[in-house]
Order: C-alpha cells, then structure tokens, then sequence
C-alpha cells in the first residue's frame, strides 16, 4: 500500500535524528547550529502533526478524537518544554527517550499515521501540500532558569515519563 503521509512524517523523523546525532557527537559539546536545525525542525514537525494532520484524521473520523492523540499531544508539550531549556547531557537523554518512543507509536503498523492516512487518504495531495508549506516556529533563545527546568519536569511527568535529574 502507498503511504506517501506515513513516508513523508517518517523520512522527517529520520532527518531529525541525524541532526541530533550530529548535533551531539560530543555531548560535552554540542554543536549549537546543528542543535538550532535539529530544534526547529522538530517544532515545525510537531507543528505539522498538531495542527494539519491529526486534525483533517479527526475531522475525517467524525470529529471524534483519535485514541493515541492524547498521549502524543503530551509527548508534544514534553517536547516542547525541553526545546526551552538549553542542551544539557539529561536534557539530550531526555529527548531521546520521549522521541524513541513517541516516534514508535506513531510510525508503527497499525499507528498514528496508518490511522491518519487511511482517514484522509482523499485528501493526501492536498495535506502534502499544506505540510510542504508549513513554516518554522519561531524559537527564543534557551531558557537556563529554574522555571524552564520545572515546566519541563513537569510537562514529562504529565507524560508519563520520568524526568530523573532534570535541572538539578
């Protein structure tokens, strides 16, 4: 079966990792532009799903909610409170364990995107498109206080996540 929407969201995901691999060949010293693609590609990516994908699936189910649409929304909102606070060894770990993941339940047979697909698949050339036109989220500098670190924990933990030593 061709999946361009499944193939579209899963070569991005493949395209981040290797930004944050290189990114953080050395961890103790991360290359910040590399870091600063690997970050904005990342909230473009969520963007994307956030606001074009998953809800033309929603809409095309009924407007019922779809049963891993919760969970991603928090690894979202995870994600994103840890592309606040500046690349640390624990924040990088972190990353990585929520994408690993998260990335499973969405590319796996029978996940988020064979579910999104399947319901739009009337509209694939037309969500192709508005995702080929998605623009980048704007992005602050890195957030080094306690309260970044502590939305972060928090927004993991809503995710089911543990935040080990996050900030300290």
């Amino acid at each position: 079966m061709n999946k361009p929407l499944h193939q579209f969201f899963t070569e991005d995901h493949r395209r981040l990792d290797a930004l944050l691999e290189e990114a953080t060949v050395r961890p103790d010293a991360v290359q910040m532009d590399l870091y600063h693609q690997f970050r904005t590609g990342l909230l473009k990516h969520i963007k994307m799903e956030e606001k074009i994908f998953f809800p033309a699936a929603q809409k095309a189910n009924g407007g019922e909610p779809l049963p891993l649409a919760a969970k991603l929304r928090l690894d979202h909102g995870a994600l994103t409170a840890l592309m606040v606070t500046p690349p640390t060894p624990e924040v990088l770990r972190l990353v990585r364990l929520v994408l690993e993941q998260h990335d499973e339940l969405e590319e796996a047979p029978g996940g988020m995107y064979d579910v999104c697909e399947k319901l739009t698949e009337a509209e694939t050339e037309e969500l192709l498109e508005q995702l080929r036109q998605a623009t980048e989220v704007p992005v602050h500098p890195h957030n080094v206080s306690d309260k970044a670190f502590i939305s972060a924990r928090n927004a993991l933990i809503r995710a089911g996540f543990d935040p080990g030593e996050l900030g300290k």
